[in-house]
């Protein structure tokens, strides 16, 4: 089922990456959870999922984009302007949300989010509920991009760090420039070198920790593979562990 929405804000972070605010009429969610944006194009509609980055309860949805040229959809959302209007999927989908982490203290009390470049959205989303700050001592977010200027929703997470001192560590790794108070490596790199648990003074274990992973799919891959051989295992609903991933393309 699809409804007409309104563009009512927009930000541009940097030159192709955006965001829109979309009054739209959907129906409740979780957040984690994706709804779909589509056009026709050519008496076809082309549709394309996009997590909602704001909370639960809003007025409308929000979606973190980056223009890709060759993209079916990505350039047309690029042109879009407050008063525009877009279709929008009335039912959210999606199981990368924190419902899915086992409900237990000894299933791990540090929630740590990892995600590359449009892939924070799921979890900015989840970070304004309270959920995680009830359920977990420490909640810490990995943010990898390859630019400074491809570093969004800085103001949010500041707030966040001033709402949570104490509970909410940010550690952005930027990849191709030198950033004052991010690491100059992969989320990857950093995992298998040490230097991501010692900027949160925490250690990854399968004892304390809950992961929850969503990028590229790659960083998705390399991340499983080392939080595995550190005795970590996939979260699966017949067999509770400590890695929830969704891979963005």
């Amino acid at each position: 089922m699809w409804t007409t929405g309104k563009i009512i804000e927009r930000v541009d972070w940097n030159d192709k990456l955006f965001s829109l605010r979309i009054a739209a009429e959907v129906a409740p969610f979780i957040a984690g959870q994706f709804i779909k944006l589509s056009e026709i194009q050519d008496d076809k509609r082309i549709a394309r999922a996009y997590s909602l980055v704001n909370p639960p309860g809003t007025a409308y949805v929000e979606v973190l984009a980056v223009a890709v040229e060759e993209g079916a959809l990505s350039p047309k959302l690029h042109t879009l302007v407050v008063g525009d209007e877009i279709q929008v999927s009335t039912q959210a989908a999606g199981f990368m949300t924190l419902a899915e982490i086992p409900w237990d203290e000894k299933q791990g009390k540090h929630l740590w989010f990892l995600a590359t470049g449009t892939a924070v959205g799921p979890f900015i989303s989840m970070m304004d509920t309270d959920e995680p700050w009830q359920r977990f001592e420490k909640v810490v977010l990995v943010y990898g991009v390859r630019h400074s200027d491809d570093l969004a929703y800085l103001d949010k997470i500041r707030q966040l760090q001033q709402r949570y001192p104490g509970q909410f560590i940010h550690i952005p790794c930027v990849t191709r420039q030198q950033v004052d108070g991010a690491l100059d490596c992969r989320i990857t790199t950093g995992l298998e070198d040490g230097r991501i648990e010692a900027v949160a003074g925490l250690t990854l274990s399968a004892a304390d920790s809950q992961v929850m992973i969503c990028g590229n799919p790659e960083m998705v891959t390399d991340a499983q593979r080392i939080l595995k051989d550190r005795g970590l295992q996939k979260n699966l609903r017949r067999a509770p562990g400590q890695i929830t991933v969704e891979k963005y393309w």
